[in-house]
């Protein structure tokens, strides 16, 4: 498993002239209504507590109000926390002195936000170099990261234009790029695409997800957007009133939400787009290996009530799959093994299919589709059952 890059303890922030007041009526417990109406101050965030692990995207989402982006503010202390810890690297971001700090925000973490943030009069390749350059790296070494982080957000070419010559999710890019220049270990990314068109959007998501897999940054990004959070989150922390209510898969969420808030928050996703074959797979009640004789496979069979199995080698690769109809006539032929009969019109699919994609074959077949690796080793099938369970929130165990 991977260590914990941002450990976020206990975290309070509070916006007044009083917040060491407010601080103590709220671990009292009263809500924050309760705490504007007495003393004027306004909670943001409310004791919340998260572990962030290297290497994943850990998405914060809520509506407004919630805190999501007052917290990723807290994380890199651009907001003073009122309360708590927030360890990076396990160092303690908020007890570090200016000098340590702006050490760690130069060579851990970047952050990219909704509208961009560039300066119009510099072309894209000084826009994406800017942050280098005030950090004092020389124009040789600025110009090399910079051209390299815009070749990583595919806008090779366009080192020349300026910003007002590139569309929104291209001006999105470059901002992105920006962040990428410096080689952050940690990137922060606030509401970074709620400003774009929905299909530029959808675009920018892909494109996030196929640079991440490159580079396995650790992510935080901030969203109101529940099928964003789905798509981009390999895990989710829910917020509401400043408050963590529920972190967790997107399939841990859907299936197991915390209280009736996140059921009304996740009751309209479709969940056929959101499971994956990996996420419903069983394993096959029964597997025939490769050689064994007509005999052994049907009594399989007959053991599991089945009537076609797959069969494997030593190594578990699938190498086709016989049927009961096919085996009565090995049988019959007293074939010594197996092998001669496989059969190839079988379906499969990869472990990250969704269960949108499963639906059309399994319409046609009562067979199991089996479920394998890139090196085709089988890892497990899915029968409709399995789909239906998983849509309704029916028992898999």
């Amino acid at each position: 498993m991977n260590e914990t890059k941002v450990k976020v303890e206990n975290l309070y922030k509070i916006f007044g002239k009083r917040p060491g007041k407010a601080l103590e009526e709220l671990k009292k417990k009263k809500d924050k209504n309760t705490i504007l109406k007495e003393t004027k101050q306004v909670v943001a965030l409310n004791n919340v507590s998260m572990d962030i692990k290297d290497g994943e995207i850990f998405v914060v989402m809520g509506l407004s109000g919630s805190g999501k982006s007052t917290l990723v503010r807290c994380i890199n202390r651009l907001i003073e926390p009122s309360d708590g810890s927030v360890f990076i690297d396990h160092k303690d971001i908020t007890k570090m002195n200016r000098q340590e700090l702006l050490e760690t925000r130069r060579k851990k973490i970047s952050m990219v936000f909704q509208n961009f943030g560039l300066l119009p009069h510099m072309n894209i390749l000084d826009n994406v170099a800017y942050g280098l350059k005030i950090q004092g790296v020389s124009k040789e070494e600025r110009f090399e990261k910079a051209e390299k982080a815009i070749e990583q957000v595919g806008l090779k070419g366009w080192e020349m234009k300026y910003p007002e010559q590139l569309s929104g999710g291209m001006q999105q890019r470059v901002g992105l790029a920006r962040a990428l220049a410096n080689d952050p270990d940690i990137l922060l990314m606030d509401e970074a695409f709620s400003a774009l068109d929905p299909l530029i959007r959808s675009d920018m998501q892909n494109e996030l997800l196929e640079l991440q897999s490159e580079m396995n940054k650790t992510i935080i990004f901030i969203t109101h957007d529940l099928d964003e959070a789905m798509k981009l989150g390999d895990r989710i922390a829910l917020m509401k009133d400043g408050k963590v209510v529920q972190i967790g898969t997107s399939q841990e969420i859907l299936m197991n939400p915390a209280d009736s808030y996140v059921e009304r928050f996740i009751e309209n996703v479709d969940k056929k787009k959101v499971f994956t074959a990996s996420q419903i797979m069983r394993n096959p009640v029964a597997l025939a290996k490769i050689g064994e004789k007509p005999e052994t496979v049907m009594m399989k069979m007959d053991n599991h009530q089945i009537d076609s199995i797959f069969v494997v080698d030593k190594n578990n690769k699938l190498r086709g799959l016989i049927r009961r109809d096919t085996l009565e006539e090995t049988m019959q032929e007293k074939i010594s093994n197996i092998s001669k009969y496989l059969d190839f019109n079988f379906s499969k699919s990869r472990e990250d299919t969704s269960l949108e994609a499963l639906l059309p074959p399994l319409a046609n077949t009562n067979e199991p589709i089996a479920v394998v690796s890139s090196e085709n080793k089988l890892l497990g099938v899915v029968v409709r059952s399995f789909i239906f369970e998983a849509i309704t929130g029916g028992d898999q165990s």
